[in-house]
């Protein structure tokens, strides 16, 4: 039996396991094979290791629900106990790494471990899907996971700078900073995966570099892990661009969501010509996200399937 211990310094431990430990209970309900104590601002689990995971990982959700929406009841940690994801086993192997305040980062659905899988394998991964598949959470993931493992001296992050149905121009400060809001999915990962001084460090060193693809023009990255996001937004010249920029000992994981391109109705999608252009070059892998790999909010996963619909009948209409 193995033992861990979660803090919740920060936190208010009433607002999270519930007026005498309801929710809590909640949880012990669900592992029955497990040990749940509170103690203070503490919270000590004693179980298999497969249940430590679990009840871990789902401590930390709703620490983060409780940040964003305040309320915590039992119907809450019911629904994240019994909302519907395929299911994938869990053992130590599916464990990408552990980041931040003991939070545990692995792959949670069949296709997101297919993902990790291509990483491994490959030196270059298409990783394509709808919002909230993780694909970008896993890539930045195992970017993190090659820097710690030394495999790699370097993470660089880019995306093209396109706006997303808002101007870039009319945004205050300069073009990083206009542009940071953009990349704060990548930074929140960031956050959750590297001790938030760590991180600093590594920026103002130049170990992790977020920044536009124009930047990568005339560059060879090499002994890096170099992730491509929002790569739908690329014109084929842009992608071409970045794609030889690769060098020596690199990685790199291009994610993009086909459905979401932004570019001007009469500009083509790099990232849809690449694929056509690269399908069957060995070191090469291509996953593609479903609806079902969503982990965001459960009404998520609902809304990109009624969305499929409604453009399929138009496309069929026309």
């Amino acid at each position: 039996m193995i033992e861990k211990i979660i803090s919740l310094e920060g936190n208010s431990p009433v607002e999270i396991l519930g007026v005498a430990n309801q929710n809590l209970n909640e949880i012990s309900n669900a592992f029955p094979q497990a040990q749940i104590v509170s103690r203070g601002n503490e919270i000590r689990i004693k179980g298999s290791g497969k249940d430590i995971l679990r009840i871990n990982d789902l401590l930390h959700i709703l620490i983060n629900h409780q940040k964003k929406y305040g309320k915590i009841n039992p119907e809450v940690v019911k629904d994240y106990l019994t909302e519907e994801q395929t299911p994938v086993t869990d053992t130590q192997n599916d464990v990408v790494l552990f980041g931040t305040k003991g939070l545990t980062i692995k792959a949670r659905t069949e296709n997101q471990k297919t993902l990790v899988e291509a990483v491994r394998k490959n030196d270059l991964v298409f990783a394509l899907g709808p919002a909230g598949t993780g694909k970008t959470y896993i890539s930045v993931a195992m970017a993190v996971k090659a820097l710690k493992n030394k495999e790699v001296k370097k993470i660089i992050i880019t995306r093209p700078a396109v706006e997303a149905g808002e101007n870039l121009g009319f945004l205050p400060g300069d073009l990083q900073e206009k542009l940071d809001p953009y990349l704060r999915p990548i930074y929140d990962a960031l956050n959750e995966m590297i001790p938030a001084e760590k991180l600093k460090l590594y920026q103002e060193n130049g170990t992790i570099e977020i920044a536009p693809l124009a930047y990568m023009r005339g560059r060879t990255l090499k002994d890096a892990f170099i992730l491509l996001d929002e790569a739908q937004n690329t014109t084929p010249m842009q992608i071409k661009m970045f794609l030889t920029r690769m060098g020596q000992n690199s990685k790199v994981i291009i994610t993009g969501d086909e459905s979401q391109v932004d570019l001007p109705k009469n500009q083509k999608s790099g990232l849809r010509e690449s694929l056509k252009i690269l399908g069957g070059i060995t070191g090469i892998g291509v996953v593609r996200l479903q609806a079902s790999d969503v982990i965001r909010h459960k009404l998520v996963k609902h809304i990109i399937r009624a969305y499929d619909k409604f453009e399929s009948r138009n496309n069929d209409e026309k």
